[in-house]
């Protein structure tokens, strides 16, 4: 019998070490960024309800939580705010003794190694939980822009690694760089939520940071999950404008959008595993309809394999301790 002639790709299948020795894409540690919600408050340890495992921490709690955080080997958190009073104007998120201002100081006297992005948006702090200035009911793009400088100033001022503008007005990246070099913080990359869209999944998070709108939506500055030559267009207008890192939010629903913004710009990519695809797994897991460990590792490395440097995860320090348990 004449041997058939056919290319063999199982044989670097055949054992784990070899299918681990030829695998081409990797989640590390250092690739990790983990979201903390801080609280004002004392004694606070509220875990989210929507979000098991994810807690609203008060500044007393803070460096305990921060420490497990470093010694994991996680090299990077992203500061979200829940203040005890809001207006109009969320005069919270740029106050110099903000809750966040307070969180980033405190890190990094305790822990200056750790890398501490501060989310810069308004909606935390509004009463009406949009993330800009409202005037006859719409969202203001210009008068808004002022507001986030200056939040975003007051942040590198608290000792902030990055800024990291997540609100969808035009012209945002443009409006901080500027109020950031003016203020002398030239040397402050901008990590632009670049392509943010207007997501189902973003329901828990608006849990955990008290940030749902009190009337529409956001639809009008965040953009339609139908789109993809636009995300292409909102990139690179960041990119003209001053910003460092490109973010795709969320990550799981848009990885061709990842894919292609990588392949476009030469920018560092972050994907954001947002709350609504962490609940979906946490879950699952929880009524033994999955194994969460291989579905975590296996959505991460489809972030990284789309393009993602790095990847802001709720799953963040169970990732690191399984990678650990796996050296």
């Amino acid at each position: 019998m004449t041997e058939l002639q056919f290319k063999r790709h199982r044989r670097l299948r055949s054992s784990k070490v070899m299918r681990e020795i030829v695998q081409e894409t990797h989640v590390h540690k250092q690739d990790l960024i983990y979201p903390l919600f801080v609280a004002e408050g004392e004694g606070i340890r509220r875990e989210v309800s929507s979000m098991p495992g994810v807690f609203q921490l008060s500044l007393d709690c803070l460096n305990e939580e921060v420490g497990e955080i470093s010694s994991l080997g996680i090299p990077a958190v992203v500061l979200f705010g829940i203040p005890h009073e809001k207006d109009e104007l969320g005069k919270g998120a740029y106050h110099d003794h903000g809750i966040v201002q307070k969180a980033i100081t405190q890190i990094k006297e305790n822990f200056p190694e750790m890398l501490v992005i501060a989310d810069t948006c308004l909606c935390e702090f509004t009463d009406h939980g949009h993330c800009g200035v409202i005037k006859d009911g719409d969202v203001q793009n210009d008068s808004s822009l002022l507001l986030l400088a200056q939040t975003a100033v007051s942040q590198a001022k608290a000792g902030a690694d990055i800024i990291a503008p997540s609100n969808m007005m035009d012209g945002f990246v443009a409006a901080i760089r500027q109020g950031l070099d003016e203020a002398g913080f030239s040397h402050i990359p901008i990590m632009s939520y670049a392509v943010k869209y207007s997501s189902a999944f973003y329901g828990p998070f608006r849990d955990a940071a008290d940030s749902t709108p009190q009337f529409g939506d956001r639809k009008t500055y965040q953009m339609n999950p139908a789109n993809r030559l636009e995300a292409l267009r909102e990139a690179e207008s960041d990119l003209e404008e001053g910003a460092d890192f490109l973010m795709v939010k969320p990550a799981l629903a848009y990885l061709d959008i990842i894919r292609e913004v990588k392949d476009r710009y030469n920018a560092p990519m972050v994907a954001y595993n947002v709350s609504g695809e962490y609940s979906m797994i946490k879950a699952a897991a929880q009524n033994g309809w999955l194994d969460e460990k291989a579905v975590v590792m296996e959505k991460l490395i489809a972030m990284k394999r789309a393009g993602a440097d790095l990847i802001i995860t709720y799953f963040a320090k169970d990732v690191a301790k399984w990678l650990n348990e796996a050296k």
